[in-house]
């Protein structure tokens, strides 16, 4: 009787371990290595004829930070339970190596976007003109500097480190930080696109109806009819913002509807999966739209130096009413960054 007790003690014991969940730290594993796939495919994607920008250098970093997470993450796995440098390595420190960038990544939103958007400026009004060489050193050592800034500031935040204690991270649950930063950002950049298409509805409408996909020198294009004695500058802002408005959602609209949902329902996304490479081109895409707006009135329709963007394709064509055909004209009338 004993010994039957026993074995069905045994058994019941086997059944509760295959029963349990998926262990977090594996679930990590497949997570971050998602997120790596994703960044692959999304770096693959982009334009590589665009102009040296920080956003580009730091989309770069953290494809690679987000590579190292998956290679000590795969290490401590392996080997479940090894000393390197007289530091004992366990699962334990997934967890915690995975909050740390969390916490790193969460602190990001505000400094990488007003980075960025200080660069577009700088480079749209040409003040600076650093050589090729000097520009690339300046991006890299700026990323660099932004990275040890914000890890030295979650290192050193005393409430940080209390939720970092081993205690908090032995739990079958491991906490992770949601950003309150990237809440805001896309709150305010999806409010901003409502009011525009609000504001410019009608010029949209009649935008998207006139407007024609076509290939022209292996490139897709936007290419609108336009009355022949129309000049080479930008005159209307609302005009202006509806086909700012046209460019960008015909790319992000996807996006967009996805920021609206997670707003909308308050979803927690950890602040290591909500740093990624697409949501970063999207804020660039975003940026780039506000410069040009800005400067509507100084913009040159036919000046190729302007940002570039490695997914939204700003350029349009104008092409007269009196031509019906693209393929008609050996070079468009004018191709335009809008």
């Amino acid at each position: 009787m004993t010994a039957l007790s026993s074995e069905n003690c045994s058994f019941q014991y086997q059944l509760r371990q295959t029963n349990q969940p998926l262990d977090v730290n594996c679930l990590l594993f497949l997570i971050i290595l998602g997120k790596i796939l994703l960044n692959i495919f999304t770096l693959g994607m982009r334009r590589k004829n665009t102009c040296q920008n920080f956003m580009e250098y730091f989309c770069i970093s953290l494809a690679f930070i987000d590579l190292l997470l998956l290679i000590n993450i795969s290490i401590i796995l392996y080997f479940r339970d090894f000393v390197l440098l007289s530091i004992r390595f366990t699962k334990y420190h997934i967890c915690l190596f995975t909050q740390i960038i969390s916490f790193t990544y969460g602190f990001l939103h505000y400094p990488v976007f007003l980075i960025a958007c200080i660069d577009y400026c700088l480079n749209f009004s040409k003040t600076t003109k650093l050589s090729f060489k000097c520009q690339k050193l300046f991006y890299f050592f700026t990323v660099i500097l932004i990275w040890i800034s914000v890890l030295a500031y979650v290192l050193g935040d005393p409430a940080i480190y209390q939720s970092l204690k081993p205690q908090n991270a032995y739990s079958h649950h491991c906490p992770f930080y949601v950003s309150i930063q990237s809440y805001w950002l896309s709150f305010f950049m999806v409010m901003i696109l409502f009011v525009a298409f609000i504001t410019s509805w009608e010029e949209v409408t009649t935008l998207v109806q006139a407007v024609r996909i076509t290939s022209y020198m292996n490139e897709t294009i936007l290419y609108f009819p336009f009355s022949s004695h129309s000049n080479y500058t930008v005159r209307s802002k609302k005009i202006f913002l509806s086909k700012l408005i046209v460019c960008f959602l015909s790319t992000w609209l996807p996006f967009v509807l996805l920021q609206v949902i997670i707003l909308f329902l308050k979803v927690q996304v950890p602040a290591y999966i909500e740093m990624n490479i697409p949501w970063l081109y999207f804020v660039n895409s975003f940026l780039i739209a506000t410069v040009y707006w800005f400067n509507c009135n100084k913009l040159n329709l036919r000046d190729i130096g302007l940002p570039l963007d490695p997914f939204v394709n700003w350029k349009c064509c104008f092409i007269p009413l009196t031509i019906p055909n693209l393929e008609q004209i050996e070079k468009p009338i004018s191709i335009m960054i809008c």
